[in-house]
Formats: C-alpha cells, structure tokens, sequence
C-alpha cells in the first residue's frame, strides 16, 4: 500500500504517517513548513522530505491514497496533480474512517474536554488490557503515539474536532467519522473564521447528534444548557440511546480531589469541575465497552491527564505552576476555577495569550467578559504581529481590557514586560496558572519558571 501526505508537519498527519509505516505502508510525504515536534518526529523514522515544499513529480499512478491536510490550499500543486491522474484523495478523517469502517467508533465531541475524554477513555482501556485504536490530539503517559489503526483492536476511540476536515471538504471533522457512540461535552462557541455566528457553529453539533444510528448512543452534558435543549429539541431517544452526564461525587480535601461515587474514596492526580465532568463521560462510555464503574474509578485514579491540559510542570512548598491549552472563554474560565477551588488558600496568578483566530478577532472578544474573575492577579499576552499575521482588524491594549471587564486585569503585547512583571512577584503562597495555545513568542518559559521557584 503506497500512501502520500500533503501537508505531512501537522500534528495529527504526521502521526498518522508514521502509524501507517509502522504497519508496513510505503509513505511519502511533503510540506512547505515542517515545526517541532513534528520534525524530530518525521526525522526519526525517516519520513522527513528531502527538501521543504510541493513537488508534483512525487504524484505518480502507483499511489494508492492521498492524505490531505487542512494546511494545503486548494490550489496544492501536488492536489491538482492527484486530481489529474484520478487518485483516491482523502482528508485525514475520511481516511481514518476508510482503515475502522469494521471497528466500533467511539467520537468524542465538544468545545471543551474532548481531548481529556478521549485520553481518559484510552488510559483506562490500556489499565484493563481491553485492545483499542484511538486518534487523540495530544502526547499520554503510556502512550507510545497519540494515532494507533490496526487492523486487529475491535474498537477505536476519536477525538471528534468541528473544524473543516480539508480545503476539498468543509464538513466538520467529526461528521467523517460516523459513530457509533457519540459523546459531546458541551457547545460554546469557536472558530469563528468558520463559523462567524454562533447559529452556524452549533449547527454542526445539531448535525452531529441528528447522525447517530439507530441503535447507537449519544452521551452529552446535562450541564451545558445549550446542549440539553439542543438533545431535546431534536428528540431521537426512539432510535438512539441518549445518557446526560453530570460530574462524579467528589471532595477536596487538603488539596486533594477524592472521588466519593464509587464503592472506595478514590484521589485522583486531576482536579477541578470541568475533569470530573469529563471523567464521568468517559465513564458512561466505558460502560459501553464493559468496564464497571468501579473498574474505572480504580482505573482513573492512575490518569495524570494529557498534555497541557492542567500539567502540573514544577512544584515547590511555596508555588505550583500549571500550564494549560485553555484559549477559548469557555476553557479559560473553567481552568481558572478549578485551580481556584482546588487551593483556596493560596493565590492564583493566571496569565493567559490570546493566540488563536477567534481571540485576537475584535469582534469576539466580548466572550471573555470575567473569565478571569477568579484570579488574584489576571495578566493577558498578545502578539500584535499575530494579529496582522493572521489578516484580522487591529486590536488595542484598551479594546482587550474593555473586553475583559475586570478592573485588575493587566494588558501585555511584550513578552518581556509580561515576564518582567511575573519575575516582580511574590511567589509566597502563591499558583502560576499559563494558558496558551502558543508558545507566548517563545518566551523562555522553562527558564522563568525554574526562576519563579528557586
């Protein structure tokens, strides 16, 4: 089976270029960009391409599939060269399905969480040895690569994104993968470079749901109230399974989260609403999959969570420091409560970079009205030359600052005053939350970290 990429450097499309080798395909692939940690990771199994971007020579008859990345444009040279010679061309969700077609799919969807979900659902099938495929979008303890397809694992579990699926197919991602059990973990709206109105993004959610099979199973948040009247107003229960959720019984002690929902008080290595949400996803899922709910508490209690989802990077007496991906509002605030709620008795420095479309778009910046509202000390990054970057109407320190409507919260479009200002600090008694989808213009974060807590 000889198979090519087009746009190979992206996080999901490069592991799943090295999967299929690993499986005995004959892999090739190209780029114009190819960034860390892809690069390393491409290199490794030699995979990388020669020379950086489109080569149309490389196109020829005898390729039995063409992956294709969001990355490309439609105008791809390579694309319009497959196109000529009549190859099967696929996004990587369509290709994804083609390889589980005869497996039990698993989707995870949602504006948050679903990364977590996913990952939690993975870690407790590998605890109890139950064989599973899985694509998920980002690095798991005990997992080799975040994209496994054999051909032997009777179920595989998906992280379900709804941005487009490839410049040739404007459906969500998630819609390309035809589940059979579906989860979605709530609807806030996002991608609005795609979405400009919120009708239209949760659209895609309403689609989702409409898509499940008769007999199949849709497990959604009862606490998202979008998307309980969403599930209602459709009303498929005659030919679907549909099970809300809420999050699993717990306490906080010194510290400490402790699941209280099972036979034995559990304590968990992940904290905070928003995980005990998504844990008790995961568990509605993993009894589908026959594991018992106190199987997975037991299991659970041993997840350390995903990367950069509430990653706990250094801790001393004094200060933790977390990083996390939370960029859109409906993240950021429930990332900031959870390490609020968590250590009440010490302050919360939360310092988030506005980095992605949506959050440098001045016209949706009014959605991270108080998400910072928990904070004792709310810091806000962004890169003007992101903004420009990216095509989008300027935005000012001011127009950030009305967005936010707290008064304490602080602008920063320098990243050395921003780590100026966190070095000024007192870090007695004191947690420094990062949030980003970027790197904060590669400020030297291991650096001001072992800094902060020395």
């Amino acid at each position: 089976m000889r198979v090519h990429f087009i746009a190979i450097g992206g996080s999901i499309m490069h592991n799943l270029a090295i999967t299929l080798q690993q499986k005995g395909y004959n892999v090739s692939g190209s780029d114009d960009h190819i960034y860390e940690p892809a690069y390393s990771n491409l290199k490794e199994f030699d995979l990388l391409p020669a020379e950086m971007g489109w080569h149309p020579e490389k196109i020829t008859n005898d390729i039995n599939a063409v992956i294709l990345g969001m990355h490309a444009q439609k105008d791809n040279p390579e694309l319009v060269k497959a196109k000529q010679l009549g190859l099967n061309i696929y996004s990587f969700p369509e290709y994804i399905y083609s390889q589980t077609k005869n497996k039990q799919r698993v989707v995870v969807a949602g504006s948050h969480g679903k990364t977590s979900v996913t990952s939690m659902i993975i870690h407790v099938l590998n605890y109890w040895n139950i064989e599973c495929d899985y694509l998920v979008g980002a690095a798991l303890k005990g997992v080799e690569r975040p994209v496994k397809i054999t051909d032997s694992a009777p179920v595989v579990i998906l992280e379900g994104d709804e941005y487009l699926s490839s410049p040739l197919d404007a459906k969500p991602k998630f819609l390309n993968y035809h589940h059979h059990i579906g989860v979605v973990t709530g609807i806030a709206w996002d991608h609005v470079n795609v979405y400009p109105k919120y009708e239209e993004y949760e659209k895609q959610f309403e689609l989702f749901v409409e898509n499940s099979p008769k007999a199949g199973v849709i497990i959604y948040s009862a606490e998202d109230k979008a998307l309980k009247k969403l599930v209602k107003r459709l009303d498929i229960s005659g030919d679907v399974d549909v099970i809300p959720y809420d999050k699993l019984k717990s306490k906080v002690k010194d510290g400490k989260t402790i699941i209280t929902a099972g036979h034995v008080n559990t304590e968990t290595k992940v904290f905070g609403d928003h995980n005990l949400q998504n844990m008790s996803a995961a568990m509605e899922v993993c009894k589908r999959l026959n594991v018992s709910k106190d199987e997975f508490i037991e299991a659970i209690a041993s997840f350390e969570g995903a990367a950069l989802r509430m990653q706990l990077i250094k801790e001393t007496p004094d200060t933790k420091v977390f990083r996390d991906f939370a960029h859109s509002p409906s993240k950021v605030q429930a990332t900031v409560h959870a390490v609020a709620k968590q250590y009440p008795k010490e302050k919360l420095v939360a310092c988030l970079e506005l980095h992605t479309f949506s959050s440098l778009t001045s016209s949706f910046l009014s959605e991270y009205e108080k998400t910072l509202k928990e904070a004792d000390i709310p810091l806000v990054y962004f890169n003007p030359k992101v903004v420009e970057n990216k095509g989008l109407n300027s935005i000012t320190k001011e127009d950030v600052f009305n967005a936010f409507k707290q008064k304490n919260v602080e602008i920063f479009t320098d990243e050395k005053a921003l780590q100026k200002r966190l070095l000024e600090i007192d870090w007695n008694k004191k947690n420094l939350l990062l949030m980003s989808s970027g790197q904060f213009n590669k400020m030297p974060i291991d650096e001001l970290v072992e800094e902060i807590t020395k």
